[in-house]
């Protein structure tokens, strides 16, 4: 159900775009999110844990300050929505409210954001390399239309109706998902998984006007197969070995950190795309300054290899069933025991 969004998204987007007015895609979210939170409060169960614990005022307004600076600051460099020093300044007093925090964190006794979680070797890999993994995810929506739009001259619907197949690749994943991991452990389909990843994300740096868009359609559903995959087993390993009374901190910080990540991948690509536009002297984006960009988040992204080939070989197995697989002797082995 949450891969409907991601599939009716492009085209419902594109289409109010092309044939209405941009704004109409934000006010359509107020009803939404009322519905939200009429059918959240009818039918889910408020669950709450056995003790009660004080709320972290403090670390509240330090993280709060701190992220909404570093986001709101990061997302604009190189967007030209606010000037640059502005969005610097915002993001060095996010980066201080921060570490501020991170201080706070370690003399607290139950912190808003339990950073003491990162002490699990699952969950950190998970959060690290994930995040990793999501700046490259996150810039491809950002950049990805630009390229359509600004580079090949698509209006938005149908930019929207090319982009919306990798959402079509990720649902054809879900139900692939456990028997991959079953066979082959978390850490070999985390860790390469993410180059095959990686390889997707960059590939549009050889898209061109000309390509065609069989092509483009055939890299974009592959790609949104392998992304899915690499996300279902990033969540699952993340939860694979902590306790129960901890899983609400968990999923806190899990939470910000990938909205966090998401953003970053969206700065770090409109970045690049400044740097490209500056070193050829140009005024306007064009087709040609997407190359370095998308080149630039898929190596990013490839970086979290490093941090799942890390992990122990059975790490998470109990979530994934593949020591056990693993383990089962052989037909042979069987027919001479029972011999």
């Amino acid at each position: 159900p949450a891969l409907i969004g991601p599939v009716l998204g492009p085209p419902v987007g594109g289409f109010i775009t092309t044939y209405f007015h941009w704004r109409w895609i934000f006010w359509i979210n107020i009803p939404i999110g009322v519905l939200g939170i009429v059918l959240a409060t009818l039918f889910i169960p408020d669950v709450r844990g056995e003790t009660r614990t004080k709320f972290d005022a403090s670390g509240f307004l330090m993280s709060a300050i701190g992220l909404a600076a570093f986001v709101t600051g990061s997302t604009s460099l190189g967007l030209d929505v606010i000037p640059m020093p502005v969005g610097l300044g915002m993001v060095a007093l996010g980066a201080v409210m921060i570490l501020l925090y991170i201080r706070h964190s370690r003399i607290v006794a139950a912190p808003i954001l339990d950073l003491s979680l990162l002490r699990v070797a699952t969950f950190r890999a998970s959060l690290i390399g994930g995040s990793l993994f999501r700046i490259g995810v996150g810039a491809t929506p950002f950049l990805l239309p630009l390229l359509l739009q600004i580079g090949f001259g698509l209006d938005a619907f149908r930019s929207g109706m090319t982009t919306f197949v990798a959402a079509i690749g990720a649902i054809a994943m879900k139900v692939s998902a456990q028997p991959i991991l079953k066979r082959l452990g978390f850490r070999t389909v985390l860790a390469w998984n993410a180059l095959i990843g990686a390889v997707f994300i960059g590939l549009p740096a050889a898209f061109s006007a000309t390509s065609p868009q069989a092509f483009l359609l055939l890299v974009l559903l592959i790609g949104g197969f392998f992304r899915s995959l690499q996300f279902t087993a990033i969540n699952a390993i993340g939860y694979a070995d902590i306790e129960n009374p901890q899983m609400s901190r968990a999923t806190s910080l899990t939470s910000v950190v990938q909205q966090v990540s998401l953003s970053v991948g969206v700065s770090v690509g409109a970045l690049v795309l400044e740097a490209s536009l500056k070193a050829r002297g140009a005024t306007h984006i064009e087709a040609i300054d997407f190359t370095p960009a998308f080149l630039v988040v898929a190596v990013i992204s490839a970086l979290s290899f490093i941090v799942f080939w890390r992990l122990p070989a059975d790490a998470g197995h109990e979530v994934s069933g593949h020591r056990k697989a693993s383990a089962q002797p052989d037909p042979v082995t069987i027919m001479r025991e029972r011999a």
